[in-house]
């Protein structure tokens, strides 16, 4: 079964395919490739949520020591009746919190149209209190869908340290114009093809041997929010004057 709830701390870094290649042969010897998908490869999209004044943005772009998400989320290619995840992503500081459940994808759109209707016990659910959560969120907030963002993504697990995962996401896109999950992965691309996004995950510290290998690949920690880097391609001329743009490419700023 799927981990519902979980707490770690993660670090993001910008690196280019070359970097991605040589550090692939260097850490391969302590990891392996995740259970899920071919040789840990699959597609990953997700709906993501924000209010009409982009509350979720602003609380992102501006590094709140606390802020979260909400998205709804599937892998691989999937119909209405694929499984989905619905998932708050909650930070503070560095360290990151997760609560998610499983549910038909069919089901996640009933909720969204029909939630204040119906009472939340009656979805079908893996966990409902995560759903009460992503309820209480979503009132809150006055949180409605607000694009897609899919990528491809490899990910490997520690061998020796199960708790250590490492993902790279390549060929990032999104969309806003059409939100159905079902449809696809399609969108535009948000940031350099040459470019690849490594999320280095952990309970608690980085391995020293991992370290020295960033160190030696010259391997750029940065923080690059999918989100807000979509948002701002999509939304184009809508956002405040004087916002900066992240441009994410391999001549940086």
């Amino acid at each position: 079964m799927a981990i519902e709830v979980f707490k770690r701390k993660e670090q993001k870094y910008l690196i280019t395919l070359d970097q991605y290649s040589l550090l692939l042969e260097q850490i391969m010897p302590y990891m392996r490739s995740d259970k899920f998908g071919v040789d840990g490869r699959y597609i990953v999209s997700s709906l993501y949520f924000d209010s009409d004044d982009h509350k979720i943005y602003f609380e992102t772009k501006n590094k709140l020591a606390f802020r979260q998400k909400l998205r709804l989320r599937t892998y691989n290619e999937t119909g209405i009746d694929g499984t989905s995840f619905f998932e708050v992503k909650q930070k503070h500081n560095n360290v990151v919190n997760k609560r998610r459940m499983l549910l038909p994808l069919e089901e996640a759109y009933h909720y969204l149209e029909k939630g204040n209707e119906k009472h939340l016990k009656d979805f079908h659910t893996s966990n409902l209190q995560v759903l009460r959560e992503i309820d209480h969120f979503r009132t809150l907030y006055t949180l409605k869908p607000e694009m897609v963002v899919s990528y491809e993504r490899h990910a490997l697990h520690g061998i020796d340290d199960p708790e250590l995962r490492i993902t790279f996401d390549f060929n990032l896109r999104c969309r806003n114009d059409d939100l159905l999950l079902e449809h696809g992965s399609d969108g535009e691309h948000f940031i350099d093809n040459n470019l690849v996004v490594l999320e280095v995950k952990v309970n608690d510290s980085v391995p020293l041997w991992l370290t020295r290998i960033l160190q030696a690949l010259q391997c750029e920690q940065r923080s690059a929010s999918k989100y807000c880097t979509s948002i701002e391609l999509l939304q184009r001329n809508q956002l405040p004057d004087g916002m900066e743009r992240e441009y994410v490419t391999t001549g940086g700023r």
